[in-house]
């Protein structure tokens, strides 16, 4: 391990492609990489970033944006980046108009790599070079083998990795190398990652859970990964049904279609052996639901955020009897408390905000002072996670603390309605959000997908049933679908401006 947390982020790749250079890195549609040529790719890509960009090469640190679909190109651009002393810019690739602008003017990007089908997405004023699946492309320029290699200190910015923003505006977390090879390390330990696994990495990789948690780590035990364009439940059955997938990770959103899907009770999906949610809350039910289908599966739950890395704290499979609630304790690189309002501790069981110190941390936010020392005032980095800890150190997530429902001077958790109301076998998916009231001063509502014919009166009276009266839902509206960021996380702020005034 300590050879590990001695490397730069390319440094990880280089060491695995010392030690198993022939072994397979990573299948991406038609394209096979062993561990020897993705090295040597990476350094092909960083010497075309640096000497052959619209003439004079990117200087130190500059940044450059990808803005793409999963695929190997937009990994080797990211390893390229590190390895030629750049800043990588992950660009959600749903991001349109001024949102896109944003990121790529707040980031003060030098150089945009963009798919072919969103290039023309890419506002006036940034230079833009293909990622791929196009004549003088980034991949393309790879055929002709070039090196590059320059002294970088792990204390250097490797990324700006922007929050998920479903409350305000993102913010781009500065990540150093070695904040991220100490979260690798983390997520090795804590997750149990082999090299003898077969993981499929189907989120996006603009995501730090997928690039971070799992591709990154994985690269690093020399396991055989392959990259899939997205979540899609038919791609997902045929890779496990073949054999070519044994460790998959999902948000609960995803899992959820899965466990919804036609497929999921008569497929063959024994091949499967690690299960890994996180990036949201996983409803009790939905995952009591899954390990009675699949019992020798082992699920993990994965739990963080983008400032952290993002593994803060895992609960593994030997540890969710009796505390499936819970998202586990602390990884190894990782020092968590749980504090009031004026950072003092609470007792174990009673709520209040988790704060971390770590290595893995960021070192702020880019071109935000003020946030930033909000963020870490203390000494400790503020999650805006609300929590209970245990007298074992179990973590038991509450709500964000923006999302606690002030309901006639006592505060509900969104989480305790939800858990309930999926009990419901015409529940599909829900979130509860508190909605302005004259009288209760936030209402609790819940905004319910439903799978089956129900109705809002059926769906108050189940939740009156299992929940004090106060913690019941006073409305119920039925939607097609929850709005939601790339991460699968449920974008609760547009449910209260959708039915905030209704």
């Amino acid at each position: 391990m300590n050879r590990l947390l001695s490397r730069t982020v390319d440094g990880v790749l280089r060491m695995s492609a010392q030690r198993v250079p022939d072994r397979i890195a990573v299948r991406y549609a038609d394209r096979t990489w062993t561990y020897a040529e993705l090295d040597a790719a990476v350094s092909t890509a960083a010497a075309v970033l640096r000497e052959s960009h619209h003439g004079p090469g990117l200087p130190d640190r500059a940044r450059v944006a990808t803005y793409g679909h999963n695929s190997d190109a937009y990994l080797i651009a990211f390893l390229a980046c590190a390895r030629a002393d750049l800043i990588h810019v992950p660009v959600n690739h749903h991001l349109t108009g001024d949102d896109l602008g944003y990121l790529l003017e707040q980031s003060e990007s030098s150089l945009v790599l963009a798919d072919p089908g969103l290039a023309d997405r890419v506002p006036d004023g940034f230079p833009v070079k293909l990622l791929r699946d196009a004549p003088g492309s980034f991949l393309d320029a790879l055929a002709e083998p070039d090196d590059y290699e320059t002294d970088r200190d792990a204390r250097e910015y490797v990324q700006l990795l922007y929050t998920s923003g479903t409350t305000a505006l993102p913010k781009g977390a500065m990540m150093t190398h070695r904040a991220l090879v100490h979260e690798y390390a983390s997520a090795i330990e804590a997750l149990d990652l082999s090299e003898e696994d077969r993981p499929v990495h189907a989120l996006p990789l603009y995501h730090s859970a997928q690039m971070h948690v799992f591709l990154l780590p994985y690269l690093a035990v020399g396991a055989e990964n392959t990259i899939v364009d997205g979540p899609d439940p038919t791609v997902l059955f045929d890779l496990i049904e073949a054999g070519r997938a044994n460790s998959l990770f999902a948000p609960p959103t995803v899992w959820i279609g899965l466990a919804n899907h036609p497929r999921f009770d008569e497929c063959d999906l024994s091949a499967l052996r690690k299960a890994y949610y996180g990036a949201s809350i996983m409803p009790v039910p939905v995952l009591e639901r899954l390990r009675a289908r699949l019992p020798e599966l082992a699920f993990y739950n994965c739990f963080g955020q983008s400032e952290i890395g993002p593994l803060a704290a895992v609960l593994g499979p030997d540890e969710h009897e009796g505390r499936m609630e819970s998202c586990g304790r602390p990884v190894r690189h990782v020092e968590a408390r749980v504090v009031d309002e004026a950072g003092e501790d609470v007792p174990d069981g009673t709520p209040g905000e988790i704060v971390y110190r770590s290595p893995q941390l960021c070192e702020g936010y880019w071109r935000k002072p003020d946030e930033t020392e909000e963020a870490f005032r203390g000494g400790w980095f503020h999650s805006g996670d609300l929590a209970v800890r245990d007298a074992e150190g179990y973590l038991t997530i509450v709500d964000r603390v923006k999302d606690v429902i002030n309901s006639g001077g006592v505060l509900v958790a969104s989480r305790q309605v939800e858990d309930v109301l999926y009990t419901h076998p015409a529940v599909a998916e829900v979130a509860v959000i508190g909605l302005p009231d004259e009288r209760w001063i936030e209402a609790v509502t819940a905004v319910v997908v439903p799978r089956g014919e129900v109705d809002e009166a059926e769906l108050l009276a189940h939740a009156r049933e299992g929940l004090a009266r106060f913690k019941a839902p006073k409305r119920v509206f039925l939607v097609d679908a929850l709005p939601r960021n790339a991460s699968g996380k449920i974008l609760k702020r547009d449910l209260r401006d959708r039915f905030g005034a209704s």
